[in-house]
């Protein structure tokens, strides 16, 4: 008998096993969307060198109207993580589409191929000889407070800029003006209302993104609130923190809650969190600890370019090596690339910068490329799309 039911205990977890191993082919789940890209960018990332590295936290900028000779020296010597588009670089269709498609024929590695298309005076597509859409400044848009036909506008947004092969928007703006004096920011912003600015701000966001361009939200902490033109000077925020969190933070707090995926941080001072005038833009008591920490910001960090900064009160490698120390992961149009990137270089070198900081960045980068940008990267929209009946009659519905 004791014979008996040790054979029948066998029996019965044998019969465990091998349920347990079918349950396994049956239950056994498949890694997440995240884990995947996160495996990519580890398998890219092993083959980096540290130069490349460095590169992928650059988005430079180049006075030309063409892919030429200097500007392939610049992309073969720092290999940028993307470029930055401005008027300049804006011509006819088929030249401007040429150019985007040289430039990303240059990098292994996607790149962003970014661009401020606010609306009103901010619209680098104005630039084309190609009739377009005009967009209507943030505040106009923002008086109609209908929230579907934002998006509408962000879609109009994104239609456009994709038949160029853009895969970033430097919008929208997110300030909350409540200086009548603010001249910098004025009417690019949806107005004076923080709750206002928060909704149709991710409105906005929402509508640019269905056409696989991620968007900025810009400029961090609140460029609203003061009176100078960081492009200038240094604008200071004369608040304490908790009038902060409530009024020029709570459309950022509000775009972190909505999957916010790039913020970019402002030239501006905010002696309440830093105790001095540092740029939040330089200020890790702003970026990693504000930002990053407290407000639980898990996507990309970009500066506001840094070439409205550089040799005012610092030096070069001050600032890039300050941006980089307090959290930034992306440094916007440096004067000279080669020389920020050497510089970069130089102090990750001498141990002012460590490695670990750049990885962190890095794989952070990489990881919204490879989820957000790859799949699309060389897929263009339609040139019809350019100035079409249905943008032309979402734009109309704006004013009427």
């Amino acid at each position: 008998m004791k014979r008996f039911f040790i054979l029948l205990f066998i029996l019965l977890i044998s019969v465990f096993l091998v349920g347990c191993k079918d349950a396994n082919k049956v239950f056994k789940t498949k890694p997440s969307v995240d884990e995947t890209v996160y495996n990519e960018v580890d398998e890219v990332m092993s083959h980096m060198s540290l130069d490349e590295k460095i590169g992928q936290m650059f988005i430079v900028s180049y006075n030309s109207t063409s892919y030429n000779d200097e500007l392939s020296n610049i992309m073969s010597t720092v290999k940028p993580g993307g470029f930055m588009f401005l008027g300049y670089n804006i011509t006819t269709y088929n030249d401007t589409l040429k150019f985007v498609k040289d430039l990303k024929g240059s990098s292994e590695i996607p790149l962003f191929i970014t661009v401020d298309e606010e609306g009103g005076n901010v619209e680098r597509l104005a630039y084309l000889k190609e009739d377009i859409t005009h967009i209507p400044y943030m505040y106009d848009v923002g008086l109609k407070d209908d929230l579907e036909l934002t998006y509408d506008v962000g879609k109009v947004i994104g239609r456009e800029i994709r038949v160029l092969g853009f895969n970033v928007d430097f919008a929208p703006v997110i300030d909350v003006v409540t200086n009548k004096d603010n001249q910098v920011i004025g009417k690019r912003s949806f107005g004076g209302d923080y709750e206002k600015v928060a909704k149709h701000g991710v409105a906005l966001s929402n509508g640019i993104e269905e056409y696989n361009v991620i968007s900025c939200y810009k400029h961090f902490p609140g460029h609203g609130s003061t009176m100078e033109d960081s492009h200038v000077d240094l604008p200071i925020i004369n608040k304490d923190k908790e009038a902060l969190l409530n009024e020029d933070l709570y459309p950022f707090k509000y775009a972190i809650h909505n999957d916010a995926k790039m913020i970019m941080v402002g030239h501006i001072a905010v002696p309440s969190i830093t105790g001095d005038n540092t740029p939040a833009s330089m200020s890790k008591a702003v970026i990693n600890d504000l930002l990053i920490d407290e407000l639980q910001y898990k996507g990309l960090v970009i500066t506001d370019a840094l070439n409205m900064i550089e040799h005012r009160d610092y030096s070069s490698d001050e600032i890039y090596k300050n941006v980089i120390n307090a959290g930034a992961d992306i440094l916007l149009y440096p004067t000279d690339s080669i020389e920020a990137f050497n510089s970069v270089k130089k102090s990750v070198k001498e141990g002012k910068i460590s490695e670990e900081r750049i990885n962190s960045s890095v794989r952070k980068i990489l990881f919204y490329k490879y989820k957000y940008i790859k799949d699309n990267y060389d897929n263009y929209l339609d040139v019809s799309n350019l100035n079409s009946e249905e943008n032309i009659n979402t734009i109309n519905k704006v004013y009427s």
